[in-house]
């Protein structure tokens, strides 16, 4: 392609180099060649700052206070602030399920009967309002008054309670320091039975314990009570004779 340039040039020049030149022109030379551009120079020197423009419009407002931030760590508890005021009451709720009457619910009654033995208990330890001595699961207590067998025997139920009735040692020396703090005899929980010599619990169960004295039942069918003696000792009587009252409940 250069080639074919300088082909044409030449041919323009020697065309121009043909035409007549009168003598009232004034003929010019013919224009050369163009050389070939020059090199690139340095680049020059930044210039100075120009002036500072106008402020361009405000931008879109974001949102509030900017995005939040990542939550920090929890701080030690502050002091336990002063009770507020009662909230407002809630809705009454749905009711539960229908429980069972008192009357055939198992375990109310028998919470019911416990309490209820519990209050006999108490009512007839108080309303002997004598000595009161306590042994086991048993309350010894005595009016201090002597009666016969019978008398005795009531006065217990009266005070929903029964004659006092040692089943075993312990409870022998709890009756026996009533008998000698009140140095008098008293009347036990038991009586001969069919059989003259055998001697029964008063709901007609055998003696599964017991601390007669040398020789003792010998009343052979006529000395139908026991009463104990100031040395824990017992003894059959008959049972219309005034023996110290002991209750047990």
């Amino acid at each position: 392609m250069r080639l074919l340039h300088q082909l044409l040039c030449a041919v323009v020049a020697v065309a121009a180099f043909s035409l007549p030149c009168h003598a009232e022109d004034k003929c010019g030379g013919i224009p050369g060649i163009p050389g070939t551009p020059g090199a690139n120079g340095l680049p020059g020197r930044d210039g100075r700052d120009g002036m500072k423009g106008d402020p361009g419009p405000p931008g879109p407002v974001g949102p509030p206070n900017g995005l939040p931030g990542a939550a920090g760590r929890d701080g030690l508890p502050g002091p336990e602030g002063e009770k507020g005021e009662p909230g407002k009451k809630g809705d009454r709720g749905e009711p539960g399920p229908q429980g069972l009457p008192a009357s055939l619910d198992p375990e109310v009654q028998k919470a019911l009967r416990h309490l209820k033995q519990k209050i006999l208990r108490l009512e007839g330890v108080l309303a002997l309002e004598g000595m009161i001595t306590k042994v086991g699961d048993k309350i010894l207590a005595t009016d201090g008054k002597e009666v016969d067998f019978e008398t005795t025997r009531q006065t217990c139920q009266n005070a929903w309670g029964s004659i006092a009735t040692p089943k075993n040692e312990a409870e022998n020396e709890a009756i026996l320091g009533i008998v000698k703090e009140r140095n008098r005899y008293a009347y036990l929980g038991m009586k001969e039975g069919p059989v003259p010599g055998d001697f029964l619990y008063l709901d007609r169960s055998p003696l599964n314990y017991t601390n007669w004295r040398r020789y003792e039942p010998n009343g052979k069918g006529v000395e139908n009570c026991v009463e104990m003696y100031t040395d824990g000792g017992w003894n059959d009587k008959k049972c219309n004779q005034y023996r110290l009252t002991i209750c047990e409940f």
